[in-house]
Formats: structure tokens, C-alpha cells, sequence
């Protein structure tokens, strides 16, 4: 029997009774092993606590008198046989999460029924610390000592739990790795059995294209550098779908390749021609370019925009000049485009990336320098995912588009030798920057005649092809195609009028399908049958004896028109009432108009008090539709001085022009339609400023037969010319 009892410092060889634990183990010697190594080991029992009393010899080995601790168990508690029973849980869940316990372990716990002997058992075998079994040994309460071995039990097992968890997570991915090796490596044998690698194949289908290609050497480099690391990592792996994708576009795009221009300009002239009645400038414009193309041999391309309303052919006209040069052409719609990335594209980290639509337009069109249309560029958007008109302004730029750089393909594409046309309803709300890079052409809109000239030679052949017709099956005169764009259009262009054409053509390709007899040759009851009632009906000039009233000429989105301007005075304390849905710039015109006349009203032979004593009305008929704008100034000036002098207008006159305080008349824009409206209206002299001259000159001469044109500069002589007297 021995009297076994930790020491303090365990470094210590010789330790002395003060190195010694207060509490110690009576324990009987079962069997002594001499192990491989030279050591011996003894296997001791324990049984009973003891503390050492008075130390009798020190020589040899320590022996002291001993005082043994009695254990009370508490045996009818239920708080302690509750912990005895957490206890033998804990020690069955410990058993079956640790490997190097065997399974009997647990059945030998539960047959214990000494408790005491349970908790000594439990913490002997514990996986604890020298110091913390000795604090354990060393308490006497035993539901203190069961607590102390729960919470011990509690952190061993949440160990092992954690262990275990880690465990499981490591075994499965290694199982799943090495399940897809060998699935790959047996794939890969039965590839080499059936006639090689299909991932190889690709990559080397994609080399070989490569060694054809003629690119820069920055995009070869690149080439070969994305094709090593697709050579060298798994096809598994989600990347390697990325990099074949990106090795396929630089493959499909069209680095140096380009398409013969054709210079025969005569030719290309006849191709605009026969596609587009009129439109001149914007030809003569297209043959200049082409011209100095031809001389030169190379050019950056200037960036073309064609402003105009709604269905003049803008869009058409591209294509028009694609086919007479045979280039490729290429159609993109801005029209609330707002995300940056389409026109940069997404960087190649991002999921679902892809290139800007500008490569891949040009890859779609397998040509370096195709005629790209940029359609209804004033209607970019603008939000939180960034500024698109803003990213093409390095396409658009001349000076830049030779390197422009697409986030995804992350190499300087060349737009140079593109010819870049831009379309675009108003010119207001383009962002400055990028119409600075552009140049400018206008469109006006078609004239009646050019409508009419129009329909018979493109609208009415499409439309009986449309419509499954004979050549003769369906004939409009020159009177009825006047009739129809009068009574059922108001527009500038002729989108509207091909409308209505084939719903002329449908009336007709009803009867021919059933057998119906009918005159070829539509009449104005014909038209009514099949379009309904007249839709407009242009407002004529009636001769106005009543002072007060002005003619006027307005530019609207659908063409010109005539406005009339009604003034009359009341009496009242100089107020001004303004009526008719006018904007602002309309507004301010009619108090200019009015602080001039009040200013000048002696010259005009106007008592200077009347003003005080008068209320003046101005008001704009048609009150359902906004107008806006300047050039009612000189109109406003006239009704109000006509209604004031109680002189009416001279009749047939109708005018433009922006007006001063200083009395000066400034031109306006839109002047082709405004004469065309007038003269469709019946007026017979129209009153522009002098330097709006120039407008008229470029109208042919007979669209404007029998318009007398009077041309002035001063606000007093628009007073002379509209009412017939003199300013002082």
C-alpha cells in the first residue's frame, strides 16, 4: 500500500513536503511493467483520500502519518442523482464520439452502482490536466465534485462534437474530389479509347483558327496567353468556360478585316437617289465624304448626325449609303439605353459578362468598317448604373476611337474606319460633349409635293407587294395622294402616310379576294369608305376684317403650320391676360411685344394713357395644344398694335420672327415647313427677317409660286408692312 500525492512543481526530482498537494490517494500496487524502453511502469489502484499529518523520514523516501477523508455520498438527494444521471449521459455521448474508447466502456459505466466510485472513475479517465483532477480530489462535497465533472464532461463533449463536424465536412470533400478524379480519369480513358480529348480538340481547333488570323500583335499576345491557361486548368471548373468564350470572341472579331468600298460616285449617287426623294444636302454631303475617301484612300470617318422629325428617312438612309458603298451595315437602337455597360461591357470577373454591343455589332457585321447607324441617340437615359452618353463619347470621337477599350475583351479595339451615323429627333437633349463630336445635319420635312412624289414612287409599289396586288390593281392620281396626306396625315416625314396607304390597299385586297367588281382608279368616296372620315382639315386663311388678329407661322413636330393670334382690348387698369396653353418664351414675347409698344407709343400715334385705362387679351386658339417659342414675336407685335390702333392686318399676310426690346427682329429656324404651311393655306405674302433669306433661297422655287416674300429688320417696319402707315 502506498500513499500517492502530486507534487507542486513537476520539474522538481526531489521534491520536498512542502512540493506536495495538501490531499492525496491510499493505493495498493497491482502490477509492476518493465517497458522496452528501460522504465518500469506500475499500475495502482486507488482506495481511499487521505491528507498527509506529520512527515516521520525523509531519507529515502517520504513517510508521514495519514488521515483518511471519509466520502459522504448523499443517497437520498435528488438534485445529486440527477447529476449522476447527466453524468452517465455525458459519458455515453463521450464514448461514442471518441475512437480510442471501445463501445463496452459505456455498458461498464451504466452497471456502476456505487456513485462515489462513478464521479472517481470518470474523472481518473478524463482527458484533464494534472491540476485541474487534483482540484477535483480534492473536494469533499461530492454534488460539488459531480458539478465540477459535468462541466468538465460539457467541454469534452462539445470538443469532440466540433471535432466531429470537422471531420465529416473534411471526409466528404475529399470523398467528392476524389470521386470526380477517378469519374475524370475513367472519362478520360474512354476519350482516348473513342478518338481523344474533346477539350483538347477545341483548344487546338482555336490555336489553329488563331495562326490564320491577321490581328495586332497585342491581341495575339493576349490570344496565346488566355489558351496556356485554359490548357492548363480543369475543364470542370467554372472558368474555363469564361476563357473558351473569350478565346471565341477575339477569334470572331474582324481585327484588320475589311470590306471594298465601291467609288464609282456616280453610282453610289444613283443608289441615294433611287432610295430617297429629296434630301439633297444630306446626299451631296454623303458624295463629298466619298470623294475625299476615294482621293486619299483612307480617312478617319467623320461621325454623321441626322436631325429631323419622325419618319423623314434617317434610319433608311444609312442603309441607303451601306448598299452604295457595299459596306456591312449595322443598326443599333439608343433609345432608353441607361446601363454604361452596354456600350463598355462588363469586365470579365463578373458572372454573365459580356462585351459592349459595339464589338458585338462589329463582330456580327465580320467587317472592320461597316456603316453603323446609332439610332435616336437623344434618347440615351442616365441613372444609378452610369452614363452612356458619356461612354460614347470615345466612340464617337475621331481623335480617340482608334484605341477604344471594351471592359470585357481588355484590349484597344480600332473604330476608325467605321462610318458612324447618328439619328436623333432634336438635338436639345444630346449632351453638349457628344455634340461637339458629331457633325450636324439637318432634315427638314417633306413638302407636299415631295409626299406626293414620294408615295408613287416608293410607298404605293411596297405597299401592293405588301398586299398581294398587280401593278394596276389599285391606282392613285397626284389629287387623291394630295387628298389623303392633307385630310388623313399631319406629319413631317411619311411613316403615317404609309399607314394610311395600306389601309387604302387593304380596302382594295378585300375586293379583289372576294370576287368584287370595282373601279381601279380610288376616288375621294373610296378613300372615305376605307379610311373613314377626314381625320384633319388644314386650317385655310379666311380674309379678317376685325382688328386684332395676326397670322402667324409655327414649326411643330409634324410639319409647319399657320397660328392665329387674337388681340382685343377691354377697359379695365392695364392688366395683360395671356390665354391659349402658351408657354414661357411665348409669354415673355407678348410682354416684349407690349413694353415696346408702350415705350414707342407716340410714334405710333397711341395715346400714352390709354394703357392705364385698357385691359389687353391675347389669345392663341387651339388651347388644347402647348405652344412655345419665339417666333410669334412679330405676330404678337401686330395683333397688339392692330387691336390698340382698332386698324386690321392687311389681309393674306402672315409672319415669323423673334422681337427685341430695342426693336430689332431676330431670324428663327424651321422656315421650309412654315412657308410650305403658309402657302398650303393660301396666303399670298409672308413677312421673315432679312436674314432668313438665305432659307427661302434654298427652297425650290416651285414649291413657293406666288408667295411674295417681304424681308425687314427693324420692329417698326414690320408695324408699316401689316398695317399700312407710317411710324413716326
Amino acid at each position: 500500500m502506498l500513499g500517492v500525492i502530486t507534487q507542486t512543481d513537476i520539474e522538481s526530482e526531489d521534491p520536498s513536503p512542502e512540493g506536495l498537494h495538501k490531499v492525496g490517494t491510499v493505493a495498493r500496487i497491482m502490477k509492476i511493467l518493465k517497458m522496452p524502453d528501460g522504465s518500469t511502469t506500475a499500475i495502482l489502484q486507488g482506495r481511499k483520500r487521505f491528507t498527509p499529518g506529520a512527515y516521520i523520514n525523509n531519507d529515502k523516501m517520504l513517510e508521514a502519518e495519514i488521515n483518511i477523508l471519509e466520502d459522504n455520498i448523499p443517497l437520498a438527494d435528488l438534485e445529486f442523482n440527477a447529476m449522476i444521471s447527466s453524468v452517465r449521459d455525458y459519458a455515453k455521448k463521450i464514448i461514442e464520439l471518441s475512437p480510442n474508447i471501445p463501445s463496452e466502456a459505456n455498458m461498464m459505466i451504466q452497471n456502476i452502482r456505487n456513485n462515489g466510485f462513478l464521479l472517481n472513475f470518470i474523472s481518473s479517465n478524463m482527458n484533464l490536466g494534472v491540476d485541474k483532477k487534483q482540484e477535483i480530489l480534492a473536494v469533499d462535497d461530492y454534488t460539488e465534485k459531480a458539478e465540477l465533472i459535468m462541466s468538465a464532461m460539457n467541454q469534452e463533449l462539445q470538443l469532440l462534437q466540433i471535432k466531429d463536424k470537422i471531420e465529416t465536412r473534411v471526409r466528404g470533400d475529399l470523398e467528392k474530389q476524389q470521386k470526380e478524379y477517378f469519374l475524370n480519369q475513367q472519362l478520360k480513358t474512354i476519350q482516348e479509347e473513342l478518338g481523344g480529348n474533346p477539350q483538347e480538340e477545341e483548344l487546338n481547333r482555336l490555336q489553329l483558327r488563331a495562326d490564320r488570323k491577321n490581328w495586332p500583335k497585342e491581341a495575339k499576345e493576349s490570344f496565346d496567353r488566355e489558351i496556356i491557361k485554359a490548357r492548363r486548368i480543369n475543364p470542370q471548373i467554372a472558368e474555363y468556360s469564361v476563357i473558351l468564350n473569350y478565346l471565341e470572341l477575339m477569334l470572331d472579331l474582324p481585327w484588320n478585316d475589311v470590306t471594298k468600298d465601291v467609288f464609282n460616285l456616280k453610282k453610289v449617287k444613283a443608289v441615294l437617289d433611287k432610295d430617297h426623294f429629296g434630301l439633297e444636302d444630306v446626299k451631296n454631303r454623303i458624295i463629298e465624304h466619298l470623294a475625299v475617301l476615294k482621293l486619299k484612300g483612307d480617312m478617319k470617318a467623320p461621325i454623321l448626325c441626322l436631325v429631323g422629325p419622325p419618319g423623314v428617312g434617317k434610319t433608311s438612309l444609312g442603309k441607303s449609303i451601306a448598299t452604295a458603298l457595299r459596306r456591312q451595315f449595322i443598326r443599333m437602337s439608343l433609345g432608353g439605353l441607361h446601363d454604361e455597360s452596354e456600350i463598355r461591357g462588363h469586365r470579365k470577373t463578373y458572372i454573365g459578362a459580356m462585351p459592349g454591343r459595339i464589338v458585338q455589332s462589329i463582330k456580327k457585321a465580320k467587317s472592320s468598317n461597316p456603316v453603323f447607324i446609332l439610332d435616336e441617340i437623344d434618347k440615351l437615359g442616365k441613372d444609378f448604373r452610369g452614363d452612356p452618353s458619356s461612354a460614347l463619347l470615345e466612340v464617337l470621337d475621331p481623335e480617340q476611337n482608334s484605341t477604344f477599350h471594351d471592359n470585357y475583351l481588355d484590349l484597344d479595339y480600332d473604330l476608325s474606319r467605321v462610318l458612324f451615323v447618328a439619328t436623333a429627333n432634336s438635338l436639345s437633349s444630346i449632351q453638349p460633349a457628344l455634340l461637339d463630336r458629331m457633325e450636324i445635319i439637318e432634315i427638314s420635312g417633306y413638302s407636299l409635293e415631295e409626299k406626293v412624289e414620294i408615295a408613287k414612287r416608293h410607298l404605293i409599289p411596297k405597299q401592293l407587294k405588301e398586299h398581294g396586288l398587280k401593278d394596276k390593281a389599285a391606282i392613285l392620281s397626284p389629287n387623291i395622294l394630295q387628298y389623303i396626306i392633307q385630310k388623313y396625315t399631319r406629319e413631317s416625314g411619311v411613316r403615317s402616310l404609309d399607314r394610311t396607304l395600306a389601309g387604302v390597299m387593304r380596302s382594295v385586297a378585300k375586293k379583289v379576294a372576294m370576287d368584287e367588281e370595282y373601279n381601279p382608279k380610288i376616288s375621294e368616296k373610296d378613300i372615305s369608305h376605307s379610311l373613314g372620315p377626314v381625320k384633319y382639315d388644314n386650317e385655310q386663311y379666311t380674309k379678317v376684317d376685325l382688328p386684332g388678329v395676326a397670322v402667324g407661322l409655327a414649326w411643330t413636330r409634324v410639319g409647319g403650320d399657320i397660328l392665329f393670334i387674337e388681340a382685343s382690348t377691354s377697359k379695365g387698369k392695364g392688366k395683360l391676360v395671356l390665354t391659349g396653353n402658351l408657354g414661357d418664351v411665348m409669354k415673355e414675347s407678348a410682354s416684349t411685344a407690349l413694353s415696346y409698344i408702350k415705350a414707342h407709343s407716340t410714334s405710333l400715334g397711341i395715346d400714352p394713357d390709354l394703357f392705364e385705362n385698357i385691359d389687353l387679351h391675347i389669345h392663341v386658339p387651339e388651347g388644347a395644344i402647348p405652344k412655345d417659342g419665339p417666333s410669334a414675336g412679330v405676330t404678337m407685335l401686330t395683333a397688339i398694335t392692330s387691336a390698340l390702333k382698332g386698324k386690321p392686318v392687311k389681309p393674306f399676310l402672315a409672319m415669323t420672327g423673334e422681337i427685341t426690346l430695342r426693336g430689332k427682329v431676330l431670324p428663327v429656324g424651321g422656315i421650309k415647313e412654315k412657308v410650305l404651311a403658309a402657302r398650303r393655306s393660301g396666303i399670298t405674302e409672308i413677312m421673315l427677317c432679312e436674314e432668313n433669306k438665305r432659307h427661302v433661297e434654298q427652297i425650290p422655287a416651285d414649291y413657293i409660286k406666288g408667295i411674295n416674300f417681304t424681308y425687314v429688320t427693324k420692329m417698326d417696319q414690320v408695324i408699316e408692312n401689316a398695317l399700312g402707315f407710317l411710324v413716326f
